[in-house]
């Protein structure tokens, strides 16, 4: 089972899950992703196309045919990316508070979305917000703004603002966003609308928060127009848009009842 964190976390945030599921006998993996943390970061490669990509080969690399795949955010975009441009690696896709890329670009066309997601405007500027993420000062707004009550607590906090005070993470991790904004103009980003319209054949559970103000709910829905392999979404109230942190063992728990359901 491979977990794969958002922004702006890194591996560690599956802590909860990684230790439930290793119990439950299932051999749980949860990397940095490319440029986060402790991975390599490169000076390209940050591309849907590359970075699921990424997913399918470390699949293989872990000796595994396919997995049960698990994504929260930016790691839930790679997941409905992976599951469609490789969908022999994807098993079972579980999706957290991140629509399929397709329905994300409808919403984002719609002003409550397109408000929530400000963020990614400033995310095209140069220099600044890979300063504000290495000082840490973004990373406490953010996690406040999105996250439900509560949330974070200090440990959280204190673990994020230092993975992306990790030198390059914090441009690494925007590229994410820059690549998917320029793309949209790019043949590249076209050619990637036509192939993700293809859908994914693996079951999807799909898991939002309730009080989500990152990704918001109205958002999600309508994700199952490209689950063509059967579709589960659940809301979860008082959750904001870090559940898996959040509700650890409600998630783990929903998790667990959908690998039961899907063998």
């Amino acid at each position: 089972m491979l977990l794969l964190h958002g922004f702006p976390e890194f591996w560690w945030s599956w802590r909860h899950q990684l230790v439930a599921l290793g119990e439950a006998g299932f051999h749980a993996v949860a990397p940095d992703l490319r440029g986060y943390g402790g991975s390599d970061k490169p000076p390209r490669g940050y591309d849907a196309y590359t970075l699921s990509a990424d997913v399918a080969g470390l699949v293989r690399a872990l000796g595994a045919a396919d997995a049960h795949l698990v994504g929260h955010d930016y790691g839930g975009y790679l997941g409905w990316t992976t599951a469609t441009l490789h969908p022999r690696s994807v098993r079972t896709l579980t999706a957290l508070s991140i629509p399929h890329p397709l329905r994300m670009q409808a919403a984002v066309r719609g002003f409550a979305q397109a408000r929530a997601s400000a963020y990614i405007a400033m995310f095209q500027l140069p220099m600044l917000p890979e300063a504000r993420l290495s000082r840490g000062t973004l990373v406490a707004e953010l996690l406040e703004r999105w996250g439900g009550p509560g949330f974070p607590d200090a440990e959280v906090l204190t673990r994020c603002r230092e993975a992306m005070a990790v030198p390059a993470a914090a441009h690494c991790a925007l590229e994410y966003y820059r690549w998917a904004v320029r793309s949209q103009v790019r043949p590249e980003g076209l050619r990637f609308a036509e192939v993700m319209e293809r859908g994914v054949t693996a079951p999807v559970l799909h898991l939002t928060g309730a009080l989500d103000s990152c990704i918001l709910t109205a958002s999600v829905q309508g994700s199952d127009d490209w689950a063509h392999g059967g579709y589960d979404l659940k809301v979860l109230p008082g959750v904001g848009h870090f559940p898996h942190q959040e509700a650890p063992q409600v998630v783990t728990d929903e998790l667990l009842a959908s690998l039961g359901r899907s063998g």
